[in-house]
């Protein structure tokens, strides 16, 4: 297990939390809500997301791509701020040791199944999404 692997893990759960809050929004779309509580959920998926793409980032900058290259893709052009953005969490992760990891990946077969359970159609044909990451070494 790497420290990159188990920031995609962590990645995939919280895409799988911010879907299951996203499904729910859509049955509360009828309910009886006043403005502020229907802004404070909206915003909650919105904070959802900010922290998935610092989950992708960390596996990126993980994985070895260059701040360059990161910050092209978060849209800005000073790959040193972004490097101090992340820089500590990146360190904190590579720094994780090897039981600990194992332990936080525990549950990567959840979320294949939870996959398996929500795929439509038209969404990439994978049996086990998660779980192969584990394969990688």
């Amino acid at each position: 297990m790497t420290p990159e692997i188990l920031a995609r893990i962590a990645t995939a759960r919280a895409l799988r939390d911010l879907s299951d809050l996203a499904r729910q929004e859509v049955a509360a779309t009828a309910e009886p809500l006043s403005p502020a509580e229907r802004i404070r959920r909206a915003r909650r998926l919105r904070q959802m997301t900010n922290e998935i793409i610092d989950r992708v980032v960390l596996a990126e900058a993980l994985a070895g791509a260059s701040w360059e290259e990161i910050a092209g893709a978060l849209g800005l052009r000073d790959p040193g701020t972004v490097e101090r953005e992340y820089a500590e969490d990146v360190a904190e992760w590579a720094a994780l040791p090897e039981d600990e990891m194992e332990a936080e990946a525990e549950g990567a077969e959840d979320l294949d199944a939870w996959y398996a359970r929500h795929r439509e159609d038209h969404d990439p044909t994978a049996p086990s999404p998660v779980t192969d990451l584990l394969n990688r070494r």
